[in-house]
């Protein structure tokens, strides 16, 4: 946690008001948002426990925090579903649908330039985040 009226926090907030990439990479940054997009996106809505299996080495804990903020930024729904246990599941919002050809775009740049610096042959994993 850092505090609101640190530099970095205002460097930050300032970027995010006045670039829209700032302001978007801010959204899917991180190591683990990107691949829970990917995911939503791929197989539509799913459960708690199927997000887990399909990260496998995310923990809980991350997972909760990182679905929250999806939330918060409207890009992920949560839909509880009152049933004893409670079924709860994940889909993206129109919003966060709207992002796909920014995700397949950063994607397979990523897949590109991975393989310009590392000399690889084209991978079978194409377009996987």
């Amino acid at each position: 946690m850092r505090k609101t009226t640190s530099s970095n926090a205002l460097n930050e907030k300032k970027i995010n008001a006045t670039c829209g990439m700032g302001y978007a990479l801010s959204l899917i940054g991180g190591r683990w948002k990107s691949n829970i997009l990917w995911r939503l996106l791929i197989n539509g809505k799913l459960r708690y426990s199927e997000l887990l299996r399909h990260i496998p080495d995310i923990s809980e804990r991350m997972l909760v925090s990182q679905l929250r903020e999806l939330e918060a930024d409207q890009l992920v729904k949560r839909t509880v579903h009152p049933e004893v246990p409670p079924r709860v599941e994940y889909e993206m919002t129109d919003l966060g649908r709207s992002m796909e050809p920014m995700l397949n775009s950063i994607s397979e740049w990523g897949e590109k330039h991975r393989r310009a610096i590392d000399g690889d042959p084209p991978s079978a994993a194409h377009g996987q985040v």
